[in-house]
């Protein structure tokens, strides 16, 4: 029935009424604390002279403070504030009437309006307030129990948050988990208790709280230990409270992102925005993980116009959705003839080159097509830039060039060699080589996620098997910042950090959702082409830059007529390893499965 359907309207008439029949409650009962219940007969006369005056007063200062707008369930003490001066208002108001015309409102005890400006906004504000409190009980006794984790402003923020109904938890402690916090412990934060440290095991069994929020800032280091210690406590369903712009936070899910990710120090998103503003910029491979994250990382960077290319429809259309004003190209870098109109109808500045394929087993099989897309297709790029005058061309490359093993890491050397040894002419051309981003769509990440969520097994190749890892902004960052101080020619190396064992990563995953009991790890070998031990992408001849993160490799000269003619061998070679091998003479092709104890299941542990 629309007769019980809130709307504005409703609200504003009920407030209305509600503070008409308050207001002259307060008033009635203000003159008979005064008298002692025993008014006397010359003010019971003017007391309706008098209500009148003040209700005219107080309901117009509540309208101009616009406390009538505000939804009832989210009135706060910010709000009651202003209520506060908008019944102050009213009260001067009335005294300024009384002192500049007093025949209208006398007798007046003033005594008796003193305690109704106090009775007024009692009454009122708890009308107000009621809904809230009424609600915030209802949710504490329904909501999920959690511990929040760190005391500090986002701790204030997170519980009114679950006050106000916006997240689905009832928090019931905070714990001072660093040791500059120990002061606040036994304090509380709206109405919230802080606890010691010591307190959480104890604390999540009593209540049987599954849940926590971590508004602590912590290394890397320190985050491991406290979820650690968190899933020992039976704890779970753990969020993380992160910061949105100036004024808004959110509450994520932990990820094995957060546990395992390098954040570089040395970020200088000065030098990347001085590089990128301005400037028109085409990214092959644009609707990849890379180049997705590349194109958004150049518009945040104030690019003045993006080229956004690609061969798959729908990855183009999902970066197309979120970059609307950039233009995209649906086409694959192979075909030369569509690079050519590309680059004829625009003055491109920068070329940023991420297409190829990566997926190692993949490209094994498919050796003929793998070659022709990383190589002719890059070489195609980087002929057409050279050839239209761009200014820089960015090769993104991979850990997997060094001393390559699979047909994939070989065909990205060659693009390496080719990039370092082509007549540039008038344009700069540079490799940024790195390992391992997290959350790719090649990532192993996905995979575990999705044979978790499936029950199980999770299944590992190997479990002494180490990977690189970095989250896909920082790489991208890290890309343009090289590119940004690059001069042409040079082989740049992003530093990834200490290697993470994937069996380590697994087992971590696992108990990020708490099944520690009920999935194995099977052990199944090494997939053809890839390698037990990543090799290490630093070795002690690359050179250091003004960026600790990035170093340069030395160049590797190869004759370019050569380099033509050996690539066009490769490109029509019946035996696309021996091709390979002709040009890069480290490639070692691995195309056995290693296995310690194929498919064998080894029950989780504990870290």
């Amino acid at each position: 029935m629309t007769l019980f359907q809130t709307s504005k309207t409703k609200r504003i008439l009920f407030f209305l009424l509600s503070d008409t029949l308050l207001i002259y409650l307060s008033l009635h009962l203000a003159y008979s604390l005064r008298f002692d219940f025993m008014i006397p007969a010359n003010h019971q006369l003017h007391f309706l002279h008098v209500f009148f005056l003040l209700l005219l007063f107080k309901l117009f200062f509540i309208a101009a403070f616009k406390i009538y707008y505000i939804s009832w369930r989210f009135f706060s003490l910010s709000d009651m504030k202003r209520l506060f001066l908008a019944l102050l208002a009213a009260f001067v108001a009335f005294f300024i009437l009384y002192f500049l015309a007093p025949s209208w409102i006398q007798p007046v005890p003033r005594s008796a309006i003193m305690i109704d400006f106090i009775l007024s906004l009692v009454l009122l504000g708890s009308l107000r307030l009621s809904k809230r409190m009424i609600l915030e009980q209802f949710r504490s006794e329904s909501s999920n129990p959690v511990l929040i984790i760190g005391v500090n402003h986002k701790s204030a923020s997170v519980i009114r948050s679950a006050a106000n109904g916006e997240i689905d938890y009832a928090p019931l402690g905070i714990i001072a988990y660093a040791p500059t916090e120990q002061d606040s412990v036994n304090s509380f934060i709206n109405n919230v208790r802080v606890y010691a440290s010591h307190t959480l095991e104890s604390l999540a069994s009593k209540y049987s709280i599954h849940a926590a929020i971590i508004t602590l800032e912590c290394s890397q280091k320190e985050l491991k230990v406290l979820v650690s210690r968190l899933n020992r406590a039976n704890i779970h369903d753990i969020k993380i409270s992160r910061i949105l712009g100036s004024q808004h936070e959110k509450l994520d899910d932990l990820s094995i992102e957060d546990l395992l990710a390098r954040h570089p120090k040395d970020l200088d998103t000065t030098a990347i925005e001085k590089f990128i503003r301005g400037k028109t910029i085409l990214i092959t491979g644009a609707g990849g993980s890379i180049g997705s994250d590349i194109a958004l990382q150049c518009h945040r960077f104030h690019a003045a116009k993006l080229i956004l290319l690609d061969h798959s429809e729908y990855n183009l259309y999902s970066i197309g959705e979120q970059l609307p004003h950039a233009l995209l190209s649906l086409q694959s870098v192979t075909d030369k003839a569509g690079l050519e109109s590309l680059f004829s109808k625009h003055a491109i500045d920068i070329v940023i080159h991420a297409a190829a394929y990566k997926h190692v087993p993949i490209c094994e099989a498919n050796p003929h097509i793998a070659v022709y897309n990383n190589i002719m297709g890059s070489k195609n790029v980087i002929d057409q830039s050279i050839a239209h005058h761009v200014s820089k061309i960015i090769i993104v490359s991979t850990d997997k060039a060094v001393r390559p093993t699979n047909i994939m890491g070989a065909s990205k050397r060659v693009t390496e060699l080719y990039a370092q040894n082509v007549d540039t002419k008038t344009s700069e051309i540079v490799s940024v080589r790195f390992g391992n981003v997290l959350g790719s769509s090649g990532s192993v990440i996905p995979k575990f996620k999705a044979q978790i969520e499936q029950g199980g097994p999770v299944t590992v190749t190997h479990p002494d098997m180490p990977r690189y890892f970095m989250l896909i902004p920082e790489a991208c960052q890290l890309v343009l910042q090289a590119a940004a101080i690059a001069k042409g020619g040079e082989l740049f190396i992003l530093d990834m950090g200490e290697p993470v064992k994937i069996l380590n990563l697994a087992q971590q995953m696992i108990q990020l959702y708490g099944k520690e009991d009920d999935i194995a790890v099977e052990f199944c070998g090494l997939r053809p082409g890839e390698k037990l031990y990543e090799e290490l992408l630093l070795d002690e001849n690359d050179k250091k830059t003004v960026y600790e993160s990035i170093f340069i490799a030395p160049a590797t000269p190869y004759n370019i007529d050569a380099l033509n003619n050996d690539i066009h061998a490769l490109l029509h070679a019946a035996d696309v390893v021996a091709a390979l091998q002709k040009i890069v003479p480290e490639f070692q092709h691995s195309n056995s499965v290693l296995s310690a104890a194929p498919c064998e299941a080894l029950e989780t542990r504990r870290l």
